[in-house]
């Protein structure tokens, strides 16, 4: 076996403000979009996301509610100015950002499903 592509997916009840979040604040572009599914990704990187409508009939039941147990890491060149730009697009902030001991910028972000978004940037 070889493991080819890890795709994250974000379960949310709204794609067209989950989509605006992620294209707005991390400039992140629609590759694919569908009534149930849009994938954005990074122009430059070329690493990307999935939104998922939480209610469609390929999520279980039991899995349709506010993502939990896990939080998505988005390593930046400045954390600073998305923490900026978070603040005047009326993201809720989780914590500002902070020096973490293992030498990052870290803030944290919640987005409009839910998710915890971590931010850091190498100090």
């Amino acid at each position: 076996m070889s493991l080819n592509r890890i795709l994250t997916n974000i379960l949310t009840p709204d794609l067209s403000t989950s989509t605006q979040f992620y294209t707005q604040l991390f400039g992140l572009s629609v590759q694919f979009e569908s009534d149930w599914f849009v994938q954005l990704v990074s122009d430059r990187s070329g690493l990307e996301i999935g939104l998922l409508i939480a209610n469609h009939d390929l999520v279980p039941e039991d899995f349709q509610g506010k993502p939990a147990g896990v939080y998505i890491t988005f390593v930046v060149d400045d954390a600073n100015s998305v923490f900026t730009k978070a603040q005047a697009m009326g993201v809720e902030i989780i914590q500002s950002p902070q020096m973490t001991d293992y030498g990052q910028l870290r803030l944290l972000l919640k987005d409009p499903a839910g998710a915890l978004i971590d931010v850091s940037s190498i100090a």
